[in-house]
């Protein structure tokens, strides 16, 4: 009798849907801005099927990944600002992280997310200083941000590219759209973050994603195109349309509720083959980066770490920045007792408040 392998771990999952995300990143980053005809004159008729070189490198991120890694570590010290002080609104903390993000583009920024009791390390990490084509509204958003919501009307991609990891917490639907609200104010940039998220959280919790997509657009009161594209992305992935029609009806991902379209099409359709599912999602003309990143996500955060093949993980930029940051969101605070700590605990809070002050 064949053995049955034991679910993934939450650990598996979050380094899986963390690492899953980078990886569909940057396999698409060298096609992000290429039409499906010039990336298959260039690659042939599978389009691009491995890592190319982009921002001079192969395994290259964008600014994708360094979104979600910061929307990451303000999640992280949004907990601790909790555990430490009793309170917190959570969408603030996210936003000095946002901020800090700004700051690592060459940017001016909020004084406040900067100063020497407010780095911690992820800002600090020399290799995420580089530009790697932000996004226009996520940039112009953040450099007028005064603690308020975006005052303009984009539903453009950068607000759900950058939120898988809200599905790792409470809330998740509510954190989702109020902190996509940051930078975007269309309310499909909104309901796809949220969208997004709650699947996550739906298959970190064991859900198969078909299901998993069909109870987070049920969470969608507004009826909005983003869980419709969602429910079409079910259809045409059960249906007999082949994959560039398919990806074409859904439309080219540089908006919020077609990015999530294509990928949960493309997450459907290549089920736990990792290299499939992101090989669909980036060979497009559109925002191909994009929509490898949160297909990635989605898939990573399903099977777990374990579906990426080797060869990927070994030549992702940042790995082990992106594995402790995946660790830290799923583990328990190790803050030391008030009273009786021993000298290893102290120094394991020590080191943990120094990486993600928040107190």
């Amino acid at each position: 009798m064949a053995s049955v392998s034991p679910p993934p771990t939450l650990l598996d999952r979050a380094k899986g849907c963390l690492l899953g995300g980078a990886i569909g990143d940057s396999l698409g980053a060298p096609v992000e801005f290429h039409t499906l005809g010039v990336i298959k004159a260039k690659y042939g008729e599978n389009g691009i099927q491995e890592f190319d070189r982009a921002y001079g490198m192969l395994g290259g991120i964008t600014d994708d990944t360094q979104m979600t890694l910061f929307t990451a570590e303000g999640l992280i010290r949004a907990k601790v600002r909790l555990a430490l002080r009793g309170v917190c609104h959570p969408p603030s903390v996210i936003a000095f992280s946002y901020q800090r993000w700004l700051h690592t583009q060459g940017e001016s920024c909020d004084r406040n997310a900067i100063d020497s009791d407010s780095l911690g390390w992820l800002v600090g990490i020399d290799a995420l200083h580089h530009r790697r084509a932000p996004g226009n509204t996520c940039l112009s958003a953040l450099r007028v941000w005064n603690q308020d919501l975006a005052k303009n009307d984009s539903k453009g991609c950068g607000s759900v590219m950058r939120s898988a990891p809200f599905g790792f917490c409470e809330a998740t639907w509510e954190l989702a759209w109020e902190s996509a609200a940051i930078t975007h104010g269309h309310i499909e940039a909104k309901a796809s973050a949220a969208i997004f998220a709650e699947t996550i959280r739906l298959l970190v919790a064991g859900q198969p994603l078909e299901a998993a997509l069909i109870q987070a657009c049920s969470l969608d009161r507004d009826e909005t195109r983003s869980a419709r594209l969602v429910r079409r992305a079910i259809e045409l992935a059960s249906g007999d349309v082949d994959s560039e029609s398919a990806i074409r009806e859904l439309g080219e991902g540089w908006v919020a509720d077609e990015a999530l379209g294509i990928a949960a099409y493309c997450a459907l359709k290549g089920g736990s083959d990792f290299e499939k599912v992101v090989r669909l999602a980036v060979n497009h003309d559109g925002d191909s980066d994009s929509t490898g990143a949160i297909a990635g996500n989605l898939v990573g955060a399903q099977y777990g770490v374990g579906v990426i093949p080797t060869r990927w993980l070994v030549q992702i930029e940042l790995r082990d920045v992106i594995e402790q940051l995946a660790t830290d969101l799923v583990t328990e605070l190790p803050l030391a007792p008030r009273d009786g700590a021993t000298d290893a605990q102290k120094q394991a809070e020590k080191a943990f408040l120094d990486r993600y002050p928040g107190g």
